[in-house]
């Protein structure tokens, strides 16, 4: 079977379950299992075609005779996609394994057979999206993926964030859609000298020269309208609304895979499609990327809910994703093919890293979910006691995001350190001056990114339990020993089943990998920067061999990550010979109560604390609101009873951006209300009125 064969498969797969979950519909356990169990089978086939057109520089292209007349649908699987067809399904079969567990705690308490449907669909239109070679099923295919995660955000619909959320992702969604459209509308237009249709296959834009007017014209439309889809700011406000009303096996496909889609797209359109271009469309892609990867960590790092946080996160890690194409974009139109396919390695290999690390801390996250139906970090804490597996395994997602050695996010995000540290090379003095305060932006957003990380696992995990319904138990009480959902059991009382955690494991696992063995990724992913810049790095990066990573030259840089992990292991071991051979090496004592002779939970440092510093810097930059109420005892207005903190932040984008058009559609929607008057009287009127106008405009 080719590497084709088993990408289709995969789809036929899917579809041939969307025929079998009905007869399964009153059988909600059984359905679970068989429709999880075929989306699982389907992912790691779309993975392994994918993997494997990628590793053999596969390229096969077929048309499908169905659609409208004269429009036959095209597809192709090349490297690029087959690339992406391996992130999207390596992801989606561990979250297909995860989902069994999550799902089943739905059961008896609503119906989860549309939720399977739709899930169905949703893989089904990404692999779509990547396989498609013209600008119609590309379409056809983004709405499938649209609108199949309208209907999984909207799950639980009974809440009024979910229909709120999933409105406004729709309608950014559809905005972006529309932008899309205009640009495939441009370059079909251009392929054809606006005579026909014939010029919306990719292969009649590929070898089109477009002008330099047409060519602007369709990038700019395109990059916004993926923009729109991959949460870049400032059209990201969709995103932190709808990844944490969605159950979280959504949210993981959503956060890991869905954003790259968005990603592909402005890959295949500026690389393959459009192919030449001047700097200064790098910069604008560079430029929005470092915005959005400092504006989106620093929004991470002020939230409470922990869902929000890792969605936030989302915008920040497509902000460093951005950099690199930026960077790879500026350098090929100074005919530096060789830094340029750095440039693209870096975004790309973060790309599959990012699926990887994000994934798992939307499980993570939705493991605590489940167990202890609570989104805000405020009434969390000491989980690590409770839910061993998933705080060990969350805590590898949080090394990993942080760009840690040795796990996976350091090595993409060195690449692309490296990428900026090569940029004086530009002869435009310009760039040479701009380029490098970027990198101090990097810098400080990696920066910010561990700070973020060490807020979210820490107050989630550590510490004591805050507890959401008695709000100052003591430490030593049995409901603070007790923990969750009256679970009253010690060690593990609250972890969740063997589907949830071999999926978190088996992601985790990947992250150490691809971050231990970047020279096989880099010599793998390599085809990509060759076939569309026209230059590789795999012969200098893995110049040493595997152990060594040299991006362009030992002489500038050389990492190895297998070291590290040696390195790393040797210090936990002697750490734990050193502290555990002894039995008297290990001290316990009282907890330090600073001077307090009750301590209770809610002295503890939590979310709000945590971040204050980073707030008191960068708050100019949100719109924030905090209240501060005392409340006295009668009889004493001197010394209050206790004092009640609120805090908000908002998003400024929200309040300039998208608040004014919203209250102006709103004015509108009661304005033109008022025409229906519920008379047949006053619709008469209106029609004759309508008939009277066309007749003086088509006289």
């Amino acid at each position: 079977m080719s590497q084709f064969e088993l990408v289709l498969f995969s789809i036929i797969i899917l579809l041939s379950g969307l025929v079998i979950i009905p007869l399964f519909a009153r059988y909600q356990k059984l359905l679970i299992y068989i429709s999880f169990s075929l989306t699982a089978l389907s992912s790691v086939l779309a993975a392994a075609g994918g993997a494997l057109a990628v590793a053999n520089n596969f390229n096969q292209s077929v048309t499908i005779p169905i659609g409208l007349p004269d429009l036959p649908v095209h597809l192709r699987l090349d490297p690029l996609s087959g690339f992406f067809l391996t992130v999207i399904g390596l992801l989606s079969f561990f979250v297909s394994i995860y989902s069994i567990g999550y799902i089943k705690a739905f059961v008896g308490k609503r119906s989860v057979t549309h939720l399977v449907i739709f899930y169905c669909l949703f893989l089904i239109g990404m692999f779509s999206v990547v396989l498609s070679d013209d600008a119609f099923s590309f379409l056809i295919s983004w709405e499938v993926m649209a609108a199949s995660s309208y209907f999984l955000v909207m799950f639980e619909d009974e809440r009024t964030e979910n229909r709120r959320a999933a409105f406004l992702y729709l309608v950014v969604a559809h905005i972006g859609a529309i932008a899309i459209l205009l640009s495939f509308g441009i370059m079909a237009g251009a392929a054809t000298d606006f005579k026909g249709f014939s010029g919306y296959t990719f292969d009649a834009m590929r070898q089109t020269e477009f002008s330099v007017g047409w060519a602007t014209a369709a990038f700019l439309l395109a990059f916004f309208g993926f923009a729109a889809k991959a949460g870049v700011i400032p059209f990201h406000v969709w995103l932190p609304e709808a990844h944490p009303v969605a159950p979280s096996n959504v949210s993981a496909l959503m956060s890991g895979v869905m954003l790259k889609t968005a990603i592909y797209g402005i890959i295949r359109v500026t690389f393959d499609l459009i192919g030449d271009f001047p700097w200064w469309w790098g910069a604008v892609v560079l430029m929005f990327g470092l915005i959005t990867a400092l504006m989106g960590i620093l929004y991470a790092i002020m939230q409470q809910d922990i869902k929000r946080l890792l969605a936030y996160s989302s915008v920040e890690n497509i902000g460093v994703i951005l950099i690199g194409i930026g960077l790879a974009m500026i350098f090929a139109s100074f005919e530096m093919p060789l830094l340029s396919a750095l440039a693209l390695t870096a975004a790309l290999y973060h790309t599959l890293n990012h699926a990887m690390f994000k994934g798992l801390l939307f499980m993570g996250a939705g493991a605590v979910l489940h167990a202890t139906n609570e989104r805000n970090m405020e009434k969390m804490g000491g989980l690590i006691h409770k839910m061993p597996w998933t705080a060990v395994l969350f805590l590898i997602g949080c090394v990993s995001i942080s760009a840690l050695p040795p796990f996976n996010g350091f090595a993409s995000e060195w690449l692309t350190f490296q990428a900026f540290l090569l940029s004086p090379s530009l002869p435009s003095p310009l760039l040479n001056l701009l380029i490098p305060l970027g990198a101090t932006l990097v810098a400080l957003t990696v920066a910010l990114a561990a700070a973020c990380f060490v807020k979210a696992f820490g107050i989630t995990f550590l510490g004591h339990w805050r507890g959401g319904h008695n709000p100052s138990p003591p430490f030593d009480s049995p409901l603070a020993k007790g923990g969750y959902r009256g679970v009253k059991g010690g060690k593990g009382g609250l972890e969740v089943d063997w589907f949830m955690r071999s999926a978190m494991i088996l992601t985790a696992v990947s992250c150490l990998v691809l971050g231990v063995v970047p020279t096989l990724i880099i010599n793998w992913i390599d085809i990509l920067p060759e076939q569309l810049i026209g230059s590789r790095i795999a012969a200098s990066a893995g110049e040493f061999g595997w152990l060594w990573l040299t991006p362009i030259a030992h002489e500038r840089a050389s990492y190895s990550a297998p070291i590290v992990l040696i390195i790393v292991l040797a210090v936990v071991l002697l750490a734990y010979i050193l502290l555990h051979i002894r039995k008297a090496a290990v001290h316990r004592a009282p907890l330090w109560d600073c001077g307090f002779e009750k301590i209770t939970n809610r002295m503890q440092y939590n979310a709000a604390s945590f971040s204050m510093p980073i707030r008191r810097i960068f708050g100019f930059l949100f719109s924030i609101r905090e209240d501060v109420r005392a409340v006295y005892p009668t009889g004493n207005p001197l010394f209050p009873k206790r004092l009640h903190y609120h805090l908000k932040v908002r998003d400024r984008f929200w309040g300039l951006l998208y608040k004014p058009v919203a209250d102006a559609s709103i004015w509108i929607s009661r304005k033109v209300g008022k025409l229906q008057q519920g008379r047949i009287q006053m619709y008469l009127i209106y029609s004759f009125i309508t008939i009277i106008v066309l007749l003086l405009f088509l006289r």
